[in-house]
C-alpha cells in the first residue's frame, strides 16, 4: 500500500504498517456497526403519532457482550504491539554492533555528531554537521539523543522511527536503513515560532558510498 503510506525505508516498516492496518480495519469495522446501529434505531424508534414513549432498562447480555468484545481486542492488540515496542524500543533491543551518531536538537536546527575513524563518539576525532544526517544502508543505526531547549521530536517517515527529545535526558533510539535514497528529518514537536522550519536532510548511502563521504567530511568537507 506505497500509495497512501511512505516508503518503507528501514526493518521496522513492514511490522508497524502491518499493525497499523490491523488497527485500522479494526476500528472501520467498529465504526461501521456502531453508524449502522444508530442510523437503525433513529428510524426503528422514531416518534409516531399515537406512539408513546416508554422506559426499558436494556440488556445486561448485550451490555456484557459489546463490553467484553472490544475489551478482549484491546488485550490482544496490546500483546501484539508490545511485542514490537520491545523489539524496536526495548531496553534491550539496541544491536551491539550498531555505529553510534549523536543529535543535539536545539531551536530550531539538527547538529549532527558522527565519530570519526575510531568509530567512538565522545574523542577527539569527532565532527558535527549542521542538518544533515548521512547513514550507510544495511547497518544498524543508534542516535544518541539530547535537546538544548525545549522538547523536540525526531521524526523520519520513511523509517517508522519517532522519538521525543527531552531536555536534560540522554535517548537512545535506533534503526536500520535498508533504501539508499534522500529523505527528510523534521520535528514532530511543536518546539516554537520556527517549528516549521526545523528540518534536515537524511541521506541514505550504500557502504561504499558512506565511506566515501566520511573520508571528505572528516576533511572539513561535509556536504552531500
Amino acid at each position: 500500500m506505497s500509495w497512501w503510506l511512505p516508503l518503507k525505508g528501514s526493518t521496522f516498516a513492514g511490522e508497524i504498517d502491518g499493525l497499523f492496518i490491523a488497527i485500522l480495519v479494526i476500528t472501520g469495522i467498529a465504526f461501521v456497526i456502531v453508524e449502522a446501529g444508530l442510523i437503525w434505531f433513529v428510524v426503528r424508534y422514531r416518534a409516531r403519532p399515537g406512539r408513546k414513549a416508554f422506559y426499558t432498562h436494556g440488556s445486561t447480555r448485550a451490555e456484557v457482550i459489546w463490553t467484553a468484545i472490544p475489551a478482549v481486542t484491546m488485550v490482544a492488540l496490546g500483546l501484539v504491539s508490545n511485542h514490537y515496542w520491545v523489539q524496536i524500543k526495548g531496553r534491550n533491543s539496541i544491536p551491539p554492533n550498531a555505529y553510534p551518531i549523536g543529535i543535539h536538537a536545539k531551536q530550531f536546527e539538527w547538529q549532527v555528531t558522527y565519530p570519526g575513524p575510531d568509530g567512538k563518539l565522545g574523542t577527539a576525532d569527532d565532527f558535527t554537521v549542521r542538518n544533515q544526517l548521512h547513514v550507510p544502508a544495511g547497518r544498524p543505526i543508534v542516535l544518541a539523543l539530547s535537546s538544548e531547549d525545549v522538547i523536540h521530536s525526531f521524526f523520519v517517515p520513511q523509517f517508522r522511527v519517532r522519538q521525543d527529545v527531552v531536555p536534560g535526558m540522554d535517548i537512545k533510539a535506533w534503526f536500520q536503513a535498508t533504501v539508499p535514497g534522500t529523505y527528510e528529518l523534521g520535528c514532530s514537536q511543536l518546539c516554537g515560532l520556527g517549528h516549521y522550519r526545523m528540518r534536515a536532510q537524511v541521506f541514505v548511502h550504500t557502504p561504499e558510498e558512506y565511506d566515501a563521504w566520511m573520508k571528505r567530511a572528516a576533511q572539513g568537507e561535509a556536504s552531500e
